[in-house]
């Protein structure tokens, strides 16, 4: 019989590790929001497993007082695979980051949400390698000048969130690395979704990549800058919320709430549940305001059912039962 889950405080998933990140390092926001959201996820502590690839978020395992393991180099979501498949009811979480999931994980990374296992992946993106001190990475923007790009960055970057509902990815949420109550929210959605979820983490590396992310996260223009979506709400934003998105033909289109008899009746509403991931892909690629929030939640079957489904019905039609009905079922001899 299950026995009933403790109440937990942020407390309980607190290692007695020292954090080793940089100061002012969004990876401690991170951290914190996450040790935050576990208590409200009804999750037991020992049913909780962190796994991680190789960079600085990787370190993350160690400072989480739950089942954890660190990696090597792109691999987390394979091991991760493994652990969740093996038992189903722990709570496994990814974390990763933009070199370690799309560089040389790019292979595991993708086909993990394709395939929409039951897990959970925190990508922590900087757009840049910390770890190695400061060369470009998969999400370097181009002319990006790094330790190994001093001239500037030539290869063009990926989208996570592009490439991750590319993948078929059936959750997606982006959020930025200085908005710890959004974040902890996030994260709760996501343990209580069936199936992958990913959530990108617009994470500020002070040292090697400092305000990346300040034209849009620096909380003097945030709120301008950034729309924050919420299924069933219109999308609304900006200091004074009369800003808004339409569709336009085939475009997003930013409009005022009050000219050009505009309306809040005439904003989209958004629908994170929508199968169909088009408006979702426009969502994530809209830069003026960049979207924030759950974008995409569309629940689908996951790789766990369809296994259960198809192993019942192999058994439904076979015509074996039991190993004896196997052993004998063709030609057989006594000997006497």
């Amino acid at each position: 019989m299950e026995t009933a889950v403790k109440e937990y405080t942020f407390k309980d998933f607190t290692s007695d590790q020292e954090v080793r990140w940089c100061p002012g390092c969004d990876d401690y926001v991170i951290l914190r929001s996450m040790q935050r959201a576990l208590p409200d996820m009804g999750v037991k502590r020992e049913d909780v497993v962190f796994i991680s690839g190789i960079g600085c978020s990787s370190r993350f395992p160690y400072y989480m007082d739950t089942y954890g393991m660190h990696g090597i180099h792109g691999r987390a979501p394979a091991i991760a695979s493994g652990v969740k498949l093996a038992n189903p009811k722990l709570s496994v979480w990814v974390i990763t980051g933009d070199g370690d999931a799309m560089a040389i994980g790019g292979n595991h990374f993708i086909h993990v949400l394709r395939r929409n296992i039951d897990l959970n992946i925190v990508l922590f993106n900087n757009e840049i390698y910390g770890l190695t001190k400061g060369q470009f990475s998969p999400t370097s923007l181009v002319g990006q000048k790094t330790k190994s790009s001093p001239y500037g960055n030539t290869q063009p970057p990926f989208s996570p969130g592009e490439l991750a509902i590319g993948a078929q990815a059936r959750f997606f949420a982006r959020i930025g690395g200085n908005t710890p109550k959004e974040m902890t929210k996030i994260f709760i959605d996501a343990e209580k979704f069936n199936g992958t979820s990913l959530i990108e983490v617009l994470q500020n590396c002070p040292i090697f990549n400092d305000g990346a992310y300040d034209e849009y996260t620096n909380k003097a223009v945030r709120e301008d800058k950034q729309l924050f979506v919420e299924d069933g709400k219109p999308m609304i934003f900006g200091k004074e919320r009369n800003k808004g998105l339409i569709l336009n033909g085939l475009k997003l289109e930013v409009v005022t709430i009050g000219e050009n008899g505009i309306t809040e009746d005439d904003i989209l509403v958004h629908n994170a549940k929508e199968k169909d991931p088009t408006l979702h892909q426009m969502l994530v690629r809209h830069k003026h305001p960049l979207v924030t929030g759950v974008i995409r939640s569309f629940n689908d079957v996951t790789l766990e059912e369809r296994k259960e489904a198809q192993t019942k019905q192999v058994k439904a039609d076979s015509n074996f039962k039991k190993a004896d009905d196997l052993f004998f079922s063709g030609n057989i001899y006594n000997v006497e």
